[in-house]
């Protein structure tokens, strides 16, 4: 079984689905329909062994999970099949101009979606294959993204708010630290002057009173000539 889960969706709201397994893939297909954005596009999502692929076109979003050994080939060609049976339904254009809730077209398109993905899994059809490989050919900007990725993104704001709070505070002591630094070199500088200052008066009250003995000169205290 390679194609697991199929869905048509407009916007993020799914209108029908099926789903061959047993396993629960509904957040992963959620997450992926909030990113699909609004112009038409091609695009493959990894997560773990599986791949969703989508085509986004019309306002209508087609997505099949697929099993990552079948390729891109094949599920595109599914997608491209799935999209011209949904467009030429009846439901099709009513959906196109008015609101229908979610899983509004299940029961009438689900079957749909069921039987195709069947074709599909058990013997699918060569030609629609062939033409969806030309297809795939022509089309250039088919991206893979990690689903994984893109589920974890909250976890990882979460880490870099944490880190910037961890800088921030780090911030706070280095200009915590320079204002300290700061103070105690402008108290050394301060206790430097004074030292010189001191000095100074020191030397200035020793000729004072050498001057006293000695006169201004200091000539009256040098060796008596014989």
């Amino acid at each position: 079984m390679s194609l697991i889960h199929a869905l048509v969706a407009k916007g993020s709201t799914i209108l029908a689905e099926h789903q061959a397994g047993k396993r629960d893939f509904s957040q992963a297909t959620q997450t992926i329909l909030s990113k699909i954005p609004p112009n038409n596009s091609k695009l493959t999502y990894v997560w773990e062994q599986f791949l969703f692929h989508y085509i986004s076109e019309g306002g209508f979003t087609y997505l099949v999970m697929a099993d990552d050994s079948a390729g891109r080939r094949m599920p595109f060609a599914f997608l491209a099949d799935l999209q011209r049976k949904f467009t030429s339904a009846p439901s099709s254009s009513s959906s196109s101009s008015e609101e229908v809730p979610a899983y509004g077209l299940q029961g009438s398109f689900g079957p749909t979606i069921a039987a195709l993905m069947h074709t599909y899994n058990t013997a699918p059809p060569a030609d629609e294959l062939s033409r969806a490989q030309n297809e795939l050919n022509q089309v250039k900007d088919i991206m893979v993204q990690n689903v994984e990725q893109i589920l974890s993104r909250g976890e990882r704001i979460e880490l870099l708010v944490d880190k910037t709070d961890v800088m921030a505070g780090q911030a706070t002591a280095f200009r915590r630290g320079a204002r300290t630094v700061r103070r105690q070199m402008w108290w050394k500088n301060k206790k430097i002057l004074a030292l010189c200052v001191l000095v100074g008066l020191v030397r200035i009250l020793l000729w004072i009173l050498v001057a006293q003995v000695c006169g201004a000169g200091l000539n009256q205290c040098g060796p008596s000539k014989t």
